[in-house]
């Protein structure tokens, strides 16, 4: 990936002052605001005066995109980051703009964790008078564990709008993804932000239980009595999973780290059902004869 110059992109020095960054800000964020812009790339610029604005707002986000660039990096430059990804730093960055703003963005300052949930209504982003809009958005579970884009609809004092916003891996219900400059329009043309609360779609297959998966299994009688190796269906994939001999329905198997992702990962737990085949002609009923007749002193009313 490329070395963005924030500050370039914002048109001040790097030496600007948090007064002369805000005020950059607001003039090209009403300059480029898709709503308004005659420019044939507005919604691009718009979008990345956005990230650059929440790259240098913050003291210690600041600090650590000066760091980098005093490393020798420019503009264009291509970037790796640091070991454990994040570019070597460790930010907890709230509902920040969860699964916004670009790869480079998140390699640098470590991707933003989900918002806090029941926080109260706020009016714009910072001290920004744009207001704030809320929404829910739902999630099915397979893109909660596997991240993407998701498109949706949003009707509001600016009209029906189309909107795209990137989930990130992992992303739980109550968590919140900011849209930075997709809220109300305050008086002086400044946008507020679109504030979207995660709610995860329940799934036919997959229970969720926090970060953790589980899953009905049927399994023939001679599986749970001789054992096998069966395939499991998972979030990511079929999985070929044991199943000991001797199992009855209800036993409970783990699949270590096949729940959603996270710090740590969750696992999705198998939950053994035994289904028995119907007796539809004379062989059938002739075979379950005979396994009556073997296991003639079992009584499974009796422990």
């Amino acid at each position: 990936m490329r070395f963005k110059d924030y500050y370039e992109v914002l048109g001040v020095k790097a030496d600007a002052s948090d007064a002369d960054i805000k005020a950059a800000y607001r003039k090209l964020a009403r300059k480029y605001h898709p709503d308004v812009s005659k420019e044939k790339d507005a919604e691009s610029r718009f979008k990345d005066i956005n990230e650059a604005y929440e790259a240098l707002r913050e003291p210690e986000r600041r600090k650590a995109y000066d760091q980098a660039k005093a490393n020798g990096f420019r503009a264009g430059d291509e970037f790796r980051p640091g070991p454990g990804g994040g570019g070597g730093f460790e930010f907890d960055m709230g509902d920040a703009g969860n699964g916004q703003f670009s790869d480079f963005f998140e390699s640098l300052f470590g991707r933003m964790r989900g918002g806090r949930p029941g926080a109260g209504p706020r009016r714009g982003h910072g001290p920004e008078s744009g207001g704030e809009i809320r929404a829910e958005l739902e999630v099915d579970l397979a893109t909660a564990f596997a991240g993407g884009k998701q498109r949706f609809s949003l009707q509001g004092a600016r009209g029906l709008r189309t909107l795209e916003v990137k989930i990130p891996k992992g992303i739980q219900s109550g968590q919140s993804i900011r849209l930075s400059g997709q809220g109300h329009v305050g008086p002086d043309g400044t946008p507020g932000d679109l504030l979207l609360q995660i709610k995860l779609r329940p799934d036919e297959r997959f229970a969720l239980d926090g970060r953790d998966i589980t899953v009905q299994l049927p399994i023939a009688p001679w599986e749970a009595a001789l054992g096998a190796r069966v395939a499991v269906p998972t979030l990511g994939g079929e999985v070929e999973m044991a199943i000991p001999a001797g199992s009855q329905s209800g036993r409970r198997l783990r699949l270590k780290g096949r729940g959603l992702p996270g710090h740590p990962a969750g696992d999705q737990f198998v939950v053994l059902q035994i289904h028995t085949p119907a007796a539809h002609g004379d062989a059938d009923q002739q075979a379950y004869e005979s396994l009556r007749a073997h296991f003639s002193q079992y009584d499974p009313r009796k422990r």
